[in-house]
């Protein structure tokens, strides 16, 4: 890690809630209107650094460019410029993206809004040539933003060495068991490791393992191949359902738009400790663990 990176890192409380994949995927759909094809007209950078320092001369080096595509790759927002340069963006605890000004014609799910006045926490402002404003605003500055050589952005320190994305063709059934098969260590903590599949956090994790009737301290070694298969469709199932919900609005977390997420309210295990269990029939309530400094919610009756 170099200096630039190292020296402005905060300490994370464990039960920091961080967006997971859904809420960036949601952010980045709401950004795709904005920016992608685009031009940035004017890069507008209003402080030396969020988390880390910003990369030298950013605000130049994005002017002018025009963004050829707007991607997520785990929990980052990957805006590829015709410079052959790569804006990464990370949301941290309290960043948001929000878009104002997009032009006519107005179509219902995109964002119309007229800009407002520069905000004590927009950190950076896009002025893009079709007269959109996307602004990043962080209250807390644990977001980053970084710009890298697009063609070898999988070498880039924050991105090198991240497992397959759960909605893409290369996670498969054969996939997860290869990774899960002999290893002494909870199912949870396996699902939790980016090497192992990008952007699921613990919300997510603790839905899937509910779904699947898996307890979240089972071993990957204690499992069988058919249940190590049977995750990959949960995965899958739980996080195109979130997505489609816009998110899990937890303390900062927003859309583009300004608009909360709603797949909380549907949360059948997480933060319910002590409340009923959702499945029919069912007499045991939510319990609550820690692993590694992280909550666990599940239930002792139905996950095993």
């Amino acid at each position: 890690m170099s200096d630039r990176f190292a020296t402005f890192a905060p300490n994370l409380s464990p039960e920091t809630r961080l967006p997971e994949l859904p809420e960036v995927e949601t952010v980045r759909r709401g950004l795709v209107p904005a920016m992608e094809g685009g031009v940035i007209a004017h890069a507008q950078i209003n402080r030396p650094d969020l988390r880390w320092p910003f990369p030298p001369d950013m605000a130049a080096r994005l002017t002018g460019s025009r963004v050829l595509h707007l991607r997520r790759r785990s929990k980052y927002i990957l805006a590829d410029l015709d410079t052959a340069e790569t804006l990464i963006i990370h949301l941290g605890m309290s960043g948001r993206m929000t878009v104002s000004g997009l032009a006519e014609p107005f179509v219902p799910g995109e964002f119309h809004h007229t800009h407002a006045a520069a905000q004590k926490h927009d950190h950076v402002i896009l002025d893009m040539a079709s007269g959109a404003r996307v602004t990043f605003n962080d209250a807390r500055r644990f977001g980053a933003m970084d710009m890298a050589p697009t063609a070898t952005l999988d070498q880039h320190r924050l991105l090198a060495g991240i497992g397959p994305e759960p909605l893409g063709n290369s996670f498969d059934a054969a996939y997860l068991a290869a990774r899960l098969t002999g290893r002494r260590v909870p199912l949870k903590a396996a699902l939790l490791d980016q090497r192992v599949l990008a952007g699921l956090g613990n919300i997510y994790v603790c839905e899937v393992l509910f779904r699947a009737g898996l307890s979240p301290h089972r071993l990957c070694a204690d499992l069988t191949p058919d249940q190590a298969a049977a995750l990959v469709p949960v995965i899958r199932q739980v996080l195109e359902e979130a997505i489609a919900a816009g998110g899990s609005s937890l303390r900062d977390y927003r859309q583009a738009d300004g608009e909360l997420g709603y797949f909380q309210h549907g949360f059948q295990v997480y933060g319910r400790e002590g409340q009923p269990c959702a499945t029919p029939g069912c007499t045991a309530t939510i319990t609550r663990s820690v692993q590694s400094g992280r909550s666990s919610f599940w239930c002792p009756v139905c996950q095993t």
